[in-house]
């Protein structure tokens, strides 16, 4: 089993909304990064645990837990001219751009970026690497650990 942290912005898609949908997975579309598109294609697994975390917002941090709920599969947002995702360099019989499925599994307290970065037991984390702007990144099984107990506890 693998871990990741995955960002999305709570105005596209919060971990609520994930949470309201049906079978609580939605498709993890938009990802226009290579490195991150080869992580969904080349080592995501269903099964695999997930850090919801919302960006983009005025409070970024780790909102929820999720699981990978699919193998990777074609992101039809690369065809759609109507789509901010739209890729014209795409084409059907060879899709650029894949995507998994991610089921949420519940919402936590919120674990902002500044609680993250004030612990050293994180400070390797990708995420809080100074100029990450992966959209996935993995996440090693003790920061998993680590994470998951900073969430059975009270918000600093």
């Amino acid at each position: 089993m693998n871990f990741w942290l995955m960002k999305s912005e709570p105005d596209e898609c919060s971990i609520d909304d994930a949470l309201a949908a049906p079978n609580q997975a939605v498709p993890w579309v938009g990802v226009r990064n290579y490195q991150a598109r080869n992580f969904m294609r080349d080592a995501m697994r269903a099964g695999d645990g997930v850090l919801f975390y919302h960006s983009g917002c005025a409070q970024p941090g780790i909102a929820g837990l999720a699981e990978v709920a699919s193998a990777a599969y074609p992101d039809a947002t690369q065809f759609d001219a109507a789509s901010p995702y739209y890729d014209a360099a795409s084409r059907p019989e060879a899709p650029r751009w894949l995507h998994v499925d991610v089921r949420a599994l519940q919402r936590t307290r919120l674990v902002s970026l500044a609680e993250l970065r004030s612990h050293p037991e994180l400070a390797d984390m990708l995420v809080l690497r100074r100029g990450n702007r992966l959209s996935i990144t993995p996440v090693t099984d003790s920061e998993w650990r680590f994470v998951k107990e900073l969430l059975s506890q009270k918000a600093p």
